[in-house]
């Protein structure tokens, strides 16, 4: 099996003349007519494989026998980009490289903070959060180099599990069940938009449905006016925001953008989902896109200064909330600092593999940063721990500074521990569904949901 492997991977290497390096897992993309990727909006047919030199069990087609999908370009300004990002839709689906089986998967460009960030994503206890995983591309016979295969953020089964609203729908008792919405920073055509204040206008990009009726777009037009009002009312004691949004995930959302120092995070790609549920509200995720400025950190990042300019969102105002400080609160207990070394530990041991691909990913695109990997690799931590130190001794404290009676200062946590589904208990995560406990010096608890994929 090595042998065959080996010798598909040189006589490709040939073919090719190009230098990938076979240290990652490789995926073959040939488009029909071999036909340039050009389009955002337009897929093109193809086919693919994928060889695995290290786990031939990742190996998916073959050079002989390569499997059809759809590939189109994706992204924004990264699209403007020399090195090109693409979506890719599967004729049937599949659990690339160990991830969960699905047709829909997104090649972004290799990024460190991403591979950081997903993981933070997924230790805070988000809905759920996508698996990314890096691997080299040759398209149309031409050497594109280091990506990362990424899970795309989409009501299903097997990643955002809940109940999706109808395409077209126009029956008021669905209407409030089942959204999957991103508040963007550009125009797009499933999109609605509120003036967020007399200086912002507020976009909201609607994944799912699909396509909307009148009565869709007038209900969450309607939706969103209220929550916008209730978040900037002035009196913060009401709380009316918490009716209609998840506190506790609104915080964890916050947190994981202070952590990681990402400019954008409650301006654009910052998703929002509502399931159908007794007590159903907006729900915070899952994460996307994420940036790490990696600067010194003397604020919350929305009010730092960055190279372009945006009117402070919504955190500005839910800071001032003593309830939502309080959910910060009891959300940084749980990660801090229990959970950082874990992660840097993570972030280590995910990136060092990709050192040799990252060096000719660097030669191929003429990175201005020549620096390596691993140098990389240290300075993305060397800032995230400061920013977490940062964080921590910074924590909103809201108007009145009385949060639910506690005194966080003289609270710690003793241990934690997650629960299996099968009600097994341990100080390491189960893969699946968790109930992670967390225990504190004053006897109190607090629990939330984990889910961990198996890697």
């Amino acid at each position: 099996m090595r042998r065959s492997v080996a010798l598909v991977l040189l006589f490709l290497s040939v073919v090719t003349a190009v230098a990938q390096t076979g240290t990652l897992p490789i995926i073959y993309i040939e488009t029909e007519g071999r036909q340039p990727v050009s389009s955002k909006t337009e897929y093109l047919s193809a086919t693919y494989f994928i060889v695995d030199s290290v786990n031939s069990e990742y190996n998916i087609g073959s050079q002989e026998s390569p499997l059809p999908l759809d590939i189109r370009g994706r992204g924004h300004s990264s699209w403007r980009g020399n090195k090109k990002p693409y979506k890719i839709r599967l004729a049937a689906k599949a659990p690339l490289l160990g991830m969960e089986s699905h047709r829909h998967w997104a090649l972004l460009k290799f990024y460190e903070p991403t591979v950081a960030g997903l993981e933070l994503g997924k230790i805070m206890g988000m809905d759920w959060t996508a698996s990314a995983k890096p691997l080299e591309v040759v398209l149309n016979g031409k050497f594109l180099g280091l990506y990362l295969l990424t899970e795309t953020n989409r009501i299903s089964s097997n990643r955002l599990d809940i109940f999706e609203q109808p395409d077209g729908n126009e029956d008021e008792e669905l209407l409030p069940y089942g959204w999957l919405v991103e508040i963007d920073n550009y125009r797009e055509d499933n999109q609605i938009s509120i003036a967020e204040n007399s200086k912002w206008t507020l976009r909201i990009t609607v994944h799912s449905p699909d396509s909307m009726s009148q009565a869709q777009k007038n209900w969450l037009t309607d939706e969103f006016k209220r929550i916008n009002s209730a978040i900037y009312a002035e009196d913060k004691t009401g709380s009316t925001w918490e009716q209609m949004i998840d506190v506790d995930a609104m915080a964890r959302f916050f947190i994981i953008q202070e952590v990681m120092d990402n400019s954008d995070g409650f301006h654009g790609s910052f998703y929002l989902h509502k399931d159908w549920t007794e007590d159903s509200r907006w729900v915070a995720g899952p994460i996307w896109d994420l940036s790490s400025n990696q600067r010194e950190k003397t604020d919350y990042t929305f009010r730092m200064k960055t190279s372009y300019s945006f009117t402070p969102h919504w955190i500005g105002e839910l800071i001032k909330d003593d309830d939502f400080c309080a959910a910060v609160r009891q959300a940084w207990d749980e990660f801090y600092p229990s959970e950082v070394d874990s992660w840097m530990e993570f972030i280590s041991e995910h990136l060092s593999p990709c050192q040799e691909a990252y060096e000719t990913d660097k030669k191929l695109w003429s990175y201005a940063n020549q620096n390596s990997l691993s140098a990389r690799t240290e300075n993305l931590k060397t800032a995230l721990l400061a920013n977490i130190e940062w964080f921590n001794n910074n924590l909103p404290e809201g108007l009145n500074n009385a949060i639910d009676d506690i005194d966080f200062a003289d609270k710690k946590v003793v241990r934690v521990e997650y629960v299996s589904m099968a009600g097994l208990r341990s100080s390491k995560p189960w893969p699946g569904i968790n109930i992670k406990e967390t225990f504190y010096t004053d006897g109190s608890t607090s629990t939330s949901k984990v889910i961990i994929k198996e890697r």
